[in-house]
């Protein structure tokens, strides 16, 4: 075999040089690779949630009003890390301006940067206490931030509050309310006894669910139909909470004449009481049962009920598994009707369960199942009924629509427990018409607890203490002997 002649230097240098070069086109070929993905994910990617715990996904409602609003979105949110909705806070604003270049967000430590909060303050008239500004087109609106966290209690008698997050309902109520300039104005009807918007006493007071009302941009009148004889044009929704005293035949007129022009009407009926709205709701396809609505499956003390499952219907739907609790509730039946093309719509949004009943004989200290005389459950005591244009004919008309509660206590000052507040107000917003704020619900922190008797802890010390400690030695001393031999 010959032996190879060598190479010219002149070959081995070019044969560098054109390796230096392969590799270099090499690497300039992969950064261009690296830049254009880069490019690419940065104009197209995709967000994905990891979490299990509590996810910052916003709703659809949330992302189309978000797309809706032209102007620049500014956020500031005032908070101490260590308050309990920081966390879900921060993961939500972060949402919030992912979704939309328009927004910008601001986090705010008052124990850290106390200049930048005395500046906020000044700008904003905040009185220093936590909050999450939105701002749009130089108004402003404020979140307080003790009302992120709602406690919901559940139904199963639970020692320990369900805990909700409640800031997307809260913000996107605050964009909501920024983009309209015009504010519906709820009315409270008086003169029968009923509960004030006013009323600040902490047991029967409305005031509570009256701020609320005015937190999701409305305006809060009351109405005494007695002495106004008419209902004013710009009443966009017409409540009546807890009747004690009868209305008068022409104030039954008035609401009946309101509701034939397309109203809006909220009844909070007790149970016990005649109010003389029977007549026209039975027109609507209601009957108020003189009862009184129990399950011994859900209820603590006997006098409320607790409901966590709801039917299907725009205003439960973002409270499911929720619990709302009424108190002494009344039935609240769909009466049949002569089918026509006008009939109302009526549905079922609150019932108690199977094992339930409507009580016709509420005075009885022994409450008990009389097939012959009570209704069995499921029984509604919660109703929505609807009645619009003709089917087929495509006219733009707004429907008449009532909401139908057989309780007022369940939103009073004492009673604002668990889902009651987020039932109402989905009742109120479904009323108007406002349902970029009724797919939004509250998000329940999920708490992962491992629980374990005596036996299995002392299981749990010696495997963690002696079975693998003693496991590794053995294999060790397996290993020495195996070598010594």
């Amino acid at each position: 075999m010959e032996p190879r002649a060598p190479s010219s230097p002149f070959a081995s240098r070019l044969r560098r040089l054109l390796l230096g070069a392969n590799v270099l086109a090499t690497l300039l070929l992969a950064g261009a690779i690296f830049g254009m993905v880069n490019f690419l994910s940065m104009r197209h990617y995709a967000r994905i949630h990891w979490s299990r715990v509590l996810s910052a996904r916003l709703s659809d409602k949330s992302i189309q009003l978000l797309g809706s609003i032209a102007d620049d979105i500014r956020i500031v949110a005032l908070m101490r890390p260590g308050h309990e909705a920081y966390r879900p806070m921060a993961a939500l604003l972060q949402e919030y301006a992912a979704r939309s270049p328009s927004v910008s967000v601001e986090i705010v430590d008052p124990d850290r940067d106390m200049a930048r909060t005395e500046q906020l303050a000044r700008q904003y008239r905040l009185d220093r206490a936590e909050c999450v500004v939105f701002e749009i087109g130089g108004r402003h609106h404020t979140v307080p931030a003790a009302e992120l966290i709602e406690y919901g209690y559940p139904d199963d008698g639970a020692a320990a509050p369900r805990r909700a997050f409640r800031g997307e309902q809260l913000f996107t109520s605050a964009l909501y309310a920024l983009t309209k300039t015009a504010r519906p104005t709820v009315h409270f009807i008086q003169g029968h006894g009923e509960r004030s918007p006013d009323d600040f006493d902490r047991r029967t007071g409305y005031s509570r669910i009256a701020a609320r009302l005015r937190e999701e941009n409305l305006d809060v009148e009351t109405l005494d139909l007695g002495e106004a004889k008419t209902v004013p044009n710009h009443c966009a929704l017409m409540i009546v909470a807890g009747p004690v005293r009868t209305f008068a035949p022409f104030e039954t007129a008035l609401i009946r004449d309101y509701l034939d022009r397309k109203g809006r009407l909220l009844l909070l009926l007790d149970s016990r009481t005649k109010t003389g709205l029977e007549p026209l709701l039975l027109e609507w396809g209601a009957i108020l049962g003189d009862d009184i609505v129990v399950d011994e499956s859900r209820t603590l003390s006997g006098r409320e009920l607790h409901v966590s499952a709801y039917p299907v219907h725009p205003i439960t739907a973002p409270i499911q598994n929720l619990a709302a609790v009424f108190f002494l509730p009344r039935s609240i039946r769909a009466r049949p009707l002569a089918p026509g093309g006008d009939k109302p719509d009526f549905s079922e949004l609150a019932t108690c369960s199977a094992t339930g009943w409507a009580e016709f004989d509420p005075d009885d200290p022994v409450a008990y199942f009389d097939p012959q005389v009570d209704i069995p459950g499921p029984v509604p005591v919660a109703a929505a009924i609807e009645r619009g244009p003709v089917p087929g004919v495509h006219v733009q008309i707004l429907p008449t629509r009532l909401v139908i509660i057989g309780d007022s206590d369940f939103v009073s000052n004492s009673g604002l427990m668990g889902a009651n507040a987020d039932l109402f107000l989905n009742a109120v917003n479904w009323l108007l018409d406002r349902g970029e704020l009724l797919a939004v619900a509250p998000k329940t922190f999920e708490e992962l607890r491992l629980v374990m008797d005596a036996r299995q802890l002392r299981a749990l010390f010696w495997s963690v203490a002696a079975a693998l400690p003693g496991l590794v030695a053995a294999l060790g001393l397996c290993v020495v002997w195996r070598r010594r031999r």
